[in-house]
Parts: structure tokens; C-alpha cells; sequence
């Protein structure tokens, strides 16, 4: 459920008609629900009730917008982060350092020192030689390390390649099968707290299938743990659940299925578990507004050229990604077209031979369920400036991003001093 509904024949973001932002900030624009937002969490968090203390931790990469961060830390969540920076972020939103976890595969010595001097609930190891270089640190600063393996269980995710995480070809995470050798040697590492496991699959999961196997090796390596001599305390089930994009497939879990599943594996695990949501909390809480510069014939359909483009939303160039296109202000036709911007590549298409609505130049449009893994991957390619981002809660609205001066994008760049002034 979301809180983009059409209204007096316009499509409005909670109580704000879509049109009076884009006459205000231009297009393209991203425009964020908080009530959306607030009920996601609420309704991840209800289905978790019957365990006891989760922390809930949100993946910050999927939308790290400060205003998103903070509507969220007001719902109580902590932080999934994979560096430095959103570590940063979520910490000036108002999350606090204990309710932080640091994850990825490729934390530097530098990172790993900041967020012990300002604290943070653990670190999700990925390697054996990552936990020597943060028991270095830890050591020289006079600290200790919450810390957590990451173990790769070797389960097909089931989603897009390119962001399936769970696979022995993948890159993340410790082996499971090498496990009781990397917590090991951790504990032979000055500086370093080991308290916990981790696992995460991957994202946009439709079947809770993969999930059961992964979490299923998961409490069977606790076991093993425990019996080694290892106090396990923590258990991160990581995120990934996956949310409806295109209508024509079958919807994934609820989130209800969900809680009810991880409820009945990890009931005699005796550990605080942690989740890292992203997708599920803010996926559906987003829109791209853009407007149709021209309508252009094409040999089998037109095309439909928008403002907005792959550098803009990149998620239909980079993983073949289904998002539903609308009319904000619907004619009552239809008709059948290729949806393109306007950057200088045949990847920049957001959809062929698509049914959609009836448009013209200067209809806006809004791409739907663009909450998550969307601004946050955008570029300046073809020195086009990042958009805009604007926040909406009630009949009120705030630009949260301004968009990018494109003066002040030329100007971040300098001539060496054999090129002139």
C-alpha cells in the first residue's frame, strides 16, 4: 500500500496534488510519502511482535536522504550501513550510534577507526583478514569490537544476478563450510568482541524459500558455535524481502509470512535478532515525476521521450527493472508506447511496446514504487545534474534535496595549471 492516489482526476502524494510540486521544483523530481514510509515500518514491525527486543536496522543504501533517515529513526529504527558516509548520514538523522550496524565487504582501516571512537552496535565481518585489520585498529585505539561473520550459505536467492549476495560465487561473506575457522581465529584476536552471526542472500526475494534454507544453516551453525565454545548472542538475518512492482506477477510474502517464518526457526536460538529492511520500507514510498517532452513515431510503437532518463533512474538499464508508468492526469485512453529520456545511449529506455496511459507533451508522469535503489544510484552522465528530492507528509511538502546547479557541477571541476587559469 502506498499514498499515490489519484484524486479530482490527478494523481496526489498523500494530500499534495503531484502537478503543484513539479509547477514549483521542475522535473525531474523524486517525491517521497512519509506516511507511506511511517507505515511500512510500523507494519515490518508488527509482524515481528512475536520476538522479543528485534532491532531493526534499515538498509540505508536502498534511500539514504537525511529526511528519510530521520522519519525513520522517529519510527524507532536503527542503521544498516556499508560506509563511512551513510554511517555519517544516519547519525546526523538522528539514529544512534547503538542502534548501527556496519556491514560490506570492503570497510578500509580509516572506517573502521571512526566508527569505534563513535560507537556503533556491531560490525558484520566478511573475511577472516578483515577481522585481523579491525583487531589492528581496535588494538592501537584502545577498543573493542562488536563483531559478527557474515557466512555465505551458499543458497540461490532466486532474484536478479545482480543483486543476488548468497551464492558461493558471490563475493560476500565468510564460507559457511570455513565458519568455525574464521570465528577461530577471531577469537584469538586482541580487540574483538565476537557476539554474532550474519547472513544475507540477497534482495527483491518473491519466495520465502530460499530465506527458510539460509536461516535453517544459520541456527544450525549457532549450534556449532555454541558447542566450540563460542558465546552467540546475535543473530542478523539480514533484509531483502522482496515488494510488488509489476501487477502481472504474483505478489511476494507479506511481511506477516515473513515474521511468522523467521519466528519458527530461530525459536530456540536464545539471541537478539536484527533485520536489515530497505527495499520493503521505502520501495513503495517513492515516485520519479517526470514530464513528456515529445511524442516520436517509431517503426513498431512511439516513443515516448521524457526529461527523466537512465542517469536519473537507473534501475530498468541496469537490471531490466518493471516499474508501472501513470499519467498523472489521465485522459481516459491508452495507448502503446516505448518510454525513453533523453541521454545518449539505446539503454536509456524505461519500457517498450508498454500500455499505458494516453500522453502528449508536457503530460507529467510518475514512475511508481521509485522510493528505493533509485536516487541514490543516480550520476551527473551527460552533465545532466542530480534531481531533486522532496519530501511530503499531509498537505505539507519540503524540498529534502535541491537540485543540482549546473554551473556549480561544471565548476567542480579544475584545470591543471599547463591548461590556464
Amino acid at each position: 500500500m502506498d499514498h499515490f492516489n489519484l484524486r479530482d482526476g490527478a494523481v496526489h502524494c498523500e494530500d499534495v496534488p503531484l502537478a503543484e510540486i513539479a509547477a514549483a521544483v521542475g522535473t525531474p523530481v523524486y517525491v517521497y510519502s512519509t506516511a507511506t514510509m511511517q507505515r511500512h515500518a510500523r507494519v515490518f514491525r508488527d509482524a515481528l511482535g512475536g520476538i522479543d527486543d528485534p532491532l531493526i536496522a534499515y538498509a540505508v543504501k536502498a534511500n539514504p536522504n537525511k529526511a528519510v533517515l530521520a522519519t525513520l529513526a522517529r519510527e524507532g529504527l536503527g542503521a544498516d550501513v556499508v560506509s563511512i558516509g551513510e554511517y555519517k548520514r544516519a547519525i546526523a538523522a538522528g539514529i544512534p550510534a547503538g542502534r548501527i550496524v556496519f556491514s560490506g565487504v570492503g570497510k578500509t582501516a580509516a572506517e573502521m577507526a571512526h566508527a569505534l571512537e563513535h560507537g556503533l552496535y556491531q560490525f558484520n565481518l566478511e573475511s577472516v583478514e578483515e577481522a585481523e585489520m579491525l583487531s589492528a585498529v581496535a588494538s592501537r585505539l584502545g577498543l573493542e569490537a562488536p563483531v559478527a561473520f557474515r557466512v555465505n550459505p551458499d543458497v540461490e536467492a532466486g532474484s536478479h544476478p545482480k543483486i543476488s549476495t548468497g551464492s558461493v560465487h558471490n563475493k560476500f561473506g565468510v564460507p559457511i563450510g570455513e565458519a568455525l575457522a574464521a570465528y577461530g581465529r577471531a577469537r584469538e584476536l586482541p580487540g574483538l568482541k565476537v557476539q554474532g552471526v550474519a547472513v544475507h542472500i540477497g534482495s527483491q526475494l518473491t519466495d520465502l524459500g530460499p530465506l527458510r534454507a539460509a536461516f535453517t544453516k544459520l541456527g544450525e551453525l549457532i549450534g556449532d558455535l555454541r558447542k566450540a565454545g563460542h558465546d552467540i548472542s546475535v543473530a542478523d538475518l539480514g533484509g531483502g524481502l522482496g515488494i510488488p512492482y509489476d501487477p502481472a506477477l504474483p505478489p511476494p510474502p507479506s511481511p506477516l509470512d515473513y515474521g511468522r517464518m523467521v519466528a519458527e526457526i530461530t525459536a530456540d536460538w536464545h539471541v537478539r535478532l536484527v533485520f536489515e529492511p530497505g527495499r520493503m520500507i521505502v520501495g513503495n514510498a517513492g515516485v520519479l515525476l517526470s514530464e513528456v517532452i515529445r511524442v516520436k513515431p517509431g517503426a513498431a510503437a512511439p516513443f515516448v521521450v521524457l526529461d527523466a532518463a537512465m542517469n536519473d533512474l537507473m534501475r530498468p538499464s541496469l537490471y531490466d527493472a518493471w516499474h508501472a508508468i501513470d499519467p498523472v492526469t489521465p485522459r481516459g485512453s491508452e495507448m502503446t508506447a516505448n518510454v525513453v529520456g533523453p541521454v545518449c545511449e539505446t539503454g536509456d529506455t524505461f519500457a517498450t511496446g508498454r500500455r499505458m496511459g494516453q500522453v502528449q507533451p508536457g503530460d507529467l508522469i510518475v514512475f511508481r514504487t521509485a522510493g528505493a535503489y533509485a536516487a541514490t544510484m543516480a550520476s551527473t552522465y551527460n552533465s545532466r545534474p542530480l534531481t531533486a528530492e522532496v519530501l511530503v507528509s499531509g498537505n505539507n511538502w519540503s524540498v529534502v534535496r535541491e537540485r543540482q546547479d549546473i554551473e556549480a557541477l561544471i565548476a567542480a571541476d579544475r584545470l591543471p595549471p599547463w591548461l590556464g587559469p
